[in-house]
């Protein structure tokens, strides 16, 4: 299994801790971030609940797959989260589609942090022998787009396989 604490050229991945329960609140209970996830998005404000998440998102890890909080180099203190999970079906079953996701403090927007790190969770991926990558994204959410765009993914159109709503889906492939 690949090591969970990574680096890149600016951040540092790893797993999300117990004691970054202000950071989880932080990040997923703005209302710029939590209105861009899941069918039925919701903020996160419960500090007994975001403690909840980060243990369920402690037995994510397999493989290539997991969740990860992302935090600058030379900081102490995550300022985002990226993903390379299952993709669930609308009926919350995990499917073989394997998916890419970011969310990140409206702080640390347009430093390329997103990117970055995504980046580093599809070099993972293909290391590991994932064949291709989906990301899903809402309708109007440009920046995550902008991301995808700049990842190689591409714009796969319209679908409503995954979560239960609809999104737009894009797709990137291991490089030959």
């Amino acid at each position: 299994m690949a090591a969970l604490d990574f680096t890149t050229e600016r951040l540092r991945l790893r797993p999300w801790r117990e004691n970054d329960v202000a950071c989880v609140l932080a990040i997923y209970g703005d209302e710029r971030v939590w209105r861009w996830l899941g069918a039925d998005p919701q903020p996160l404000n419960d500090p007994e609940a975001a403690f909840a998440r980060i243990k369920r998102w402690a037995s994510l890890y397999r493989g290539a797959c997991g969740i990860w909080a992302v935090v600058p180099l030379g900081e102490q203190s995550p300022v985002g989260t990226v993903l390379l999970l299952p993709l669930p079906d609308a009926q919350g079953s995990y499917t073989d589609a394997i998916e890419i996701g970011w969310h990140f403090s409206p702080q640390v927007w347009g430093k390329g942090y997103a990117t970055e790190a995504a980046q580093a969770l599809l070099d993972r991926a293909w290391v590991e022998d994932i064949s291709e990558v989906h990301a899903v994204v809402y309708p109007g959410n440009d920046a995550s787009v902008a991301v995808t765009k700049r990842l190689g993914m591409t714009d796969q159109g319209i679908t409503d396989a995954w979560y239960g709503t609809t999104l737009r889906h894009f797709l990137v492939t291991r490089p030959q």
